[in-house]
């Protein structure tokens, strides 16, 4: 999978080459030797690329990511990712968050930092806890999904009286 200039010279800037294919994927992420994720996928490939390789995910992709106690803080389930060298992870096509919380977020596209564990997406997102529901174009979130940025957003809440 490589791109053509019109030219006609091929441009290796996103994938230059297949090194390997594998079915029923589980991915384990690890920072300094402690497991800060777990990656599961019916089918993945790696790509050979100019500044290294990526590991491109699909046929149900289920991402598990760990708190500093080792527990599960949030899943996040898509229809595809790609997994970089440095750990960072996009997600694509019916992104689905939640956390241990049961906050709930929806997009089409997410990526994490592994390097400052966030989690952002510049697309459409609807974030749903117990008792609201806010909409807005883009957000950024710590990975437990408890403190959270929402971009040109809208909402609705349940008020007690």
């Amino acid at each position: 999978m490589s791109k053509e200039s019109s030219s006609s010279e091929t441009v290796s800037a996103d994938l230059d080459h297949l090194v390997q294919e594998s079915w029923t994927n589980r991915i384990a992420l690890t920072d300094s030797g402690v497991r800060s994720g777990i990656i599961g996928a019916g089918h993945g490939a790696e790509y050979r690329t100019r500044s290294g390789s990526e590991h491109h995910l699909d046929g149900g992709i289920r991402v598990t990511l760990f708190d500093a106690n080792g527990r599960p803080a949030t899943i996040i389930t898509a229809q595809k990712a790609v997994i970089h060298d440095n750990q960072d992870i996009e997600a694509m096509g019916k992104v689905v968050m939640t956390s241990a919380e049961k906050t709930v977020i929806t997009t089409e596209y997410v990526k994490t930092s592994a390097k400052k564990k966030m989690i952002h997406s510049d697309r459409f997102v609807t974030i749903t806890r117990p008792g609201e529901t806010i909409r807005g174009e883009g957000f950024e979130s710590d990975q437990a999904l408890k403190k959270y940025r929402i971009f040109r957003g809208s909402g609705e809440a349940f008020i007690k009286q």
